[in-house]
């Protein structure tokens, strides 16, 4: 998907009234023009509706994290949880605000071209780094759930409680399978609101992930029986099931960045804005609200009655506990075959915004072309697979990657978006909307630089973390 660049440098105001007494929250993404056409920045006109950019944006911010949800919660207690996933989500709330506003006055629909204007050539640059290594750990993610959760899959069809060494049972040939035959041709599709159907399929998988998460809380009891020894185990702690509503302890600094890292839509929120029927900034700050809480919704659900089911027991992925109580459970195998299916439809939406960065870079101002259209695709699913392929074990690389890229996607570049592109003639630096947007970058920081202090202690005490991904 090809952006192009503005034919001028001006910019106009978002904050002030436009012609006819339109208030500036109805305001068109880009102004009209003095002869009174209304300009494209593309080849196309916005034509997704609603609906359809809220299952995008869902799709987009859901991800293999709702997986850690429940350990993250056993970590923090049940109130520190949601004091913790309350704020991220308000936050990126927020943080949509900023980028529609500075994305309102100066006309642009991509995150890099918004750090173009911001701190010139060099803020492009960062920004299509930091959305490149951001979504390709994204994508990452999704692939290895793939790679360990297909072939659990097809031994419980084949009603195997071990792999038997077919390459069939191969996490690293199945996940090239479902590279060329699903995620290729979906990563094709030239607009992005083209995947909205697989979007709603995909949150679908999930609602019913939710729903069976809910359901197994009444149908396991607790002390667990595990699979192959359906004897109580003799010795656990006198609170081993019992609910802690607060609670802190070293794993507990690793809450915040899993949960940061799992409300990460910020990169396809511009272009989601763009491919809108009547794309008002009101109507994109809607979609982004309805989309976030929904999110937090099902993050919120999915934490507690998978916290109330397994309590201290909770392992970092969900499903791989219920898998150590049986294997071959039905319902837990259509659960699994659900997240499958809704990660594998995830990544042709993360992977849009890093062709769109590459594009930015290499290409800008280019038309569309099929060829780099799909030699890009090609190449970035290549370097994902053998990503996942060749290393082992990437949790280090996603702790670095949500203490680091996650922050700056929702704190601090959107934040230094908003007091460089708002005129200071409209928006003094001391005004309330500037001292808030530059409290926000300095909030980043903080979440950055504790982040990383936490996960390089971890390493040189020499524990291992088991970190959700997005």
């Amino acid at each position: 998907m090809e952006l192009q660049n503005l034919s001028n440098g001006n910019y106009h105001d978002a904050a002030a009234p436009v012609e006819g007494g339109v208030p500036p929250e109805e305001e068109k993404f880009l102004p009209h023009k003095s002869d009174g056409s209304s300009p494209q920045f593309t080849d196309f006109e916005g034509k997704t509706s609603f609906g359809m950019s809220v299952f995008n944006l869902s799709n987009a911010i859901m991800g293999s994290g709702v997986l850690g949800l429940s350990y993250a919660m056993s970590n923090t207690g049940i109130v520190f949880f949601l004091i913790l996933l309350t704020c991220i989500a308000c936050l990126s709330c927020y943080s949509v605000h900023l980028l529609l506003r500075s994305a309102g006055v100066v006309g642009i629909r991509a995150y890099e071209q918004l750090g173009l204007r911001a701190f010139g050539h060099p803020g492009k640059i960062l920004a299509a780094i930091v959305i490149t290594l951001h979504n390709i750990g994204a994508m990452s993610s999704y692939l290895f759930i793939v790679k360990s959760e297909l072939p659990l899959v097809i031994q419980a069809f084949l009603d195997q409680t071990s792999s038997s060494g077919e390459w069939y049972m191969n996490g690293n040939y199945l996940i090239v399978i479902v590279s060329i035959c699903i995620i290729f041709p979906l990563a094709l599709m030239k607009h992005l609101g083209y995947l909205g159907y697989t979007s709603g399929f995909s949150i679908s998988c999930m609602v019913f992930f939710l729903s069976a998460v809910i359901y197994k809380k009444f149908n396991i009891a607790c002390p667990l029986e595990v699979f192959g020894n359906h004897s109580v185990n003799a010795v656990f702690l006198e609170d081993t099931c019992t609910a802690k509503y607060f609670t802190v302890n070293p794993e507990t600094a690793y809450t915040i960045p899993i949960l940061a890292f799992a409300f990460v839509c910020h990169p396809e929120v511009l272009p989601i804005y763009t491919e809108l029927s009547n794309p008002t900034k009101r109507r994109m700050q809607n979609i982004g609200n309805v989309s976030i809480l929904g999110m937090f919704t099902m993050y919120f659900f999915t934490a507690i009655f998978g916290y109330l089911t397994f309590f201290g027991n909770t392992e970092a992925e969900l499903l791989h506990t219920y898998h150590t109580v049986d294997p071959l459970d039905t319902l837990i195998l259509c659960v699994r075959l659900a997240v499958l299916v809704a990660v594998t439809l995830t990544v042709p939406v993360v992977l849009f915004p890093i062709r769109r960065a590459l594009l930015q870079l290499l290409f800008p101002g280019r038309p569309f072309n099929w060829i780099r259209h799909i030699t890009i695709a090609f190449c970035l699913l290549c370097v994902v697979n053998l990503l996942v392929i060749l290393v082992p074990n990437i949790r280090d690389i996603f702790g670095i990657s949500g203490a680091t890229t996650a922050p700056c996607l929702i704190f601090i570049l959107p934040g230094l978006f908003y007091i460089r592109i708002i005129p200071t003639d409209h928006e003094p630096m001391n005004s309330r909307p500037k001292i808030q947007a530059a409290c926000f970058t300095a909030l980043g920081f903080i979440f950055m630089t504790m982040s990383l202090t936490f996960i390089v202690l971890d390493w040189m005490s020499g524990e291992k973390r088991n970190l959700g991904g997005h």
